[in-house]
């Protein structure tokens, strides 16, 4: 049986993952990596240190792991290429087959949110060149922000961003982690890079899915790259803020809009967006 390790094993992505390794190879054989391991106690799971800037924990922490999952880390892009190098290593010299690495889709050139998609493109040349069995996610646009952000949404009655007429393949944290259970256990991964996402789908359309599990009257407009950049920049901060917007420009660009292999790493199509919104007004009239 594969034992698996997932990194960031606290955090909303890879506490999922963990789950989902347990699901399919029983939680004697996960372990979970956390920069605080006290924090990770609800996990179920045997829980070693994983904080990406100690290289001789990390080490450690990975004997006896046949398979990694290592997720992005959220430093700047750059200090992510080292840090992440840091796992790529530990993970050789701790005898570990096979790692795979949680990428990111987007515009990969002009836009505040590039340098966060070149750094994860460097990752991922990283771990190709590793020596181990690898496989690469890159993941669409988690859509629960918007989902969360729904009281704002109704106090302005309408979503405003720079994406314009583009398309983006939303995903959700428990789609990919259900894949990426499988990418990390099935040899028939090995070698290969996956974009991960559902239907891409409008701005026009989100509002819609959004009106439908809330009963609200959301409208979409379009707002310039320069006027949204201004506000996310007020509201969240320079970094956080212009980080944001280049997202939405990247949709705006196409560069959401990719062909989706989450069948292929999943072995099942991914969720529908209808039964995903449907899903939510079951739950908000219970």
């Amino acid at each position: 049986m594969t034992k698996i390790a997932v990194t960031a094993a606290c955090g909303r992505l890879g506490s999922a993952i963990v789950r989902a390794a347990i699901d399919v190879v029983g939680s004697s054989n996960v372990v979970g990596l956390a920069r605080t391991p006290g924090k990770a106690g609800s996990l179920g799971v045997e829980v070693r240190p994983g904080d990406y800037g100690s290289p001789r924990d990390l080490e450690g922490s990975l004997q006896g792991v046949d398979a990694v999952l290592l997720v992005s880390g959220m430093d700047a892009p750059e200090r992510r290429v080292p840090l992440h190098r840091n796992v790529i290593e530990a993970a050789k010299h701790a005898g570990v087959r096979k790692i795979v690495y949680t990428s990111v889709q987007g515009a990969e050139e002009d836009t505040a949110f590039s340098p966060v998609v070149q750094s994860n493109r460097k990752t991922e040349a990283d771990v190709r060149n590793s020596g181990l069995e690898w496989v690469v996610g890159r993941n669409g646009i988690y859509i629960e922000p918007d989902v969360d952000y729904i009281d704002s949404y109704k106090e302005r009655g309408e979503i405003a961003n720079c994406a314009g007429d583009g398309r983006c393949g939303y995903t959700t944290r428990p789609e990919l982690a259900y894949a990426y259970a499988r990418m990390l256990s099935e040899p028939k991964h090995n070698g290969q890079t996956y974009n991960l996402h559902g239907q891409a789908i409008s701005q026009p359309e989100l509002a819609r899915y959004l009106n439908d599990a809330f009963g609200t009257d959301l409208k979409y407009r379009a707002m310039s790259v320069a006027e949204y950049r201004e506000e996310r920049v007020a509201e969240l901060g320079p970094f956080l803020g212009a980080v944001i917007a280049g997202i939405y420009e990247g949709i705006r660009q196409g560069a959401c809009d990719n062909v989706s292999q989450f069948s292929a790493a999943a072995g099942r199509p991914h969720q529908s967006w209808p039964a995903y919104f449907r899903g939510l007004a079951d739950r908000g009239r219970s």
